[in-house]
């Protein structure tokens, strides 16, 4: 039996000579260390054991240490900002999204490389197919609402067109004894009044000098005689042609503006009206 003294300056012991021999393998006791019998008083270094130096000749045999677990993996960043940027396309008309579309396609391809060390292919995933429906959905939408809001510019032009022309006739009405002018002249009449291109409708055929047309049942006619001015018409939207006059019949072929017509009354006012309710408008006087 051993006793030994360890590297904390510790006596153990008594051990065998298998429980030393464990303990060299494992590392504890080494060449130098202080050893000697149980019965004996007298320390020697572990080296000096002959008995031991095929033990002391091994190295010490390592612990099975469980491998090191590694880093924790990273979302993508580009994964992230792929489906950000793919919602604001709702809001930026689809510009954000094109990027976010791009970004998507990279973040995919850097999380198949990474072997584990990035994560976010589901954001990833969701940014490309986000961003490419808005894309499909701006593609579609985009152009109809902007022919929309062209469509509406013209009308709203026309409308405008209609109102200064009204003016101008009843203008005219009122400094030359509230007496309409003539039909076959009106355009000439009032020309001096308007600018222009106010005889034009932007849908209009350019052709066409003038795009509206006057009411021939008020040729030369006293104001005086019309009965309900609100509901009378005075100037209208035509097919075309200078100093045109006459009824619905001269109303344009096709409707420049969807269904709608746009009419100047007697009364001075002007309103857009369905294509199909012009002939029930008051004509006559």
């Amino acid at each position: 039996m051993y006793k030994i003294i360890g590297a904390d300056g510790k006596e153990y012991g008594p051990i065998t000579a298998k429980q030393l021999h464990q303990w060299i393998a494992q590392g504890r006791a080494n060449e130098t260390t202080k050893i000697r019998l149980e019965e004996s008083t007298e320390w020697q270094t572990l080296g000096s054991l002959p008995e031991f130096a095929d033990a002391l000749a091994q190295p010490p045999s390592l612990p099975n240490l469980p491998a090191a677990a590694p880093p924790p993996a990273k979302t993508s960043g580009l994964a992230i900002t792929s489906l950000v940027l793919g919602l604001l396309g709702l809001i930026s008309c689809g510009i954000s999204s094109l990027v976010g579309l791009v970004l998507g396609i990279v973040s995919l391809t850097q999380i198949s490389k990474s072997q584990g060390r990035l994560k976010g292919q589901g954001l990833a995933i969701a940014g490309v197919v986000v961003s490419a429906f808005i894309l499909l959905l701006m593609a579609v939408t985009v152009p109809s609402a902007l022919s929309k809001a062209k469509a509406k510019a013209r009308s709203v032009a026309c409308m405008s067109h209609v109102q200064q022309i009204n003016f101008a006739v009843i203008k005219h009405i009122q400094a030359h004894s509230n007496t309409c002018p003539p039909a076959a002249t009106w355009c000439d009449t009032i020309q001096g009044s308007v600018f222009f291109d106010t005889f034009q409708c932007s849908a209009g055929d350019k052709a066409h000098r003038c795009h509206y047309a006057f009411n021939a049942k008020l040729d030369g006619l006293s104001v005086d005689q019309i009965k309900s001015p609100a509901q009378t018409v005075l100037v209208f939207e035509a097919e075309g042609g200078w100093n045109l006059s006459g009824g619905s019949e001269l109303k344009p072929k096709k409707p420049r503006h969807g269904r709608m017509i746009a009419v100047g009354f007697a009364d001075g006012h002007a309103e857009m009206v369905e294509e199909t309710r012009l002939p029930q408008l008051q004509w006559e006087p």
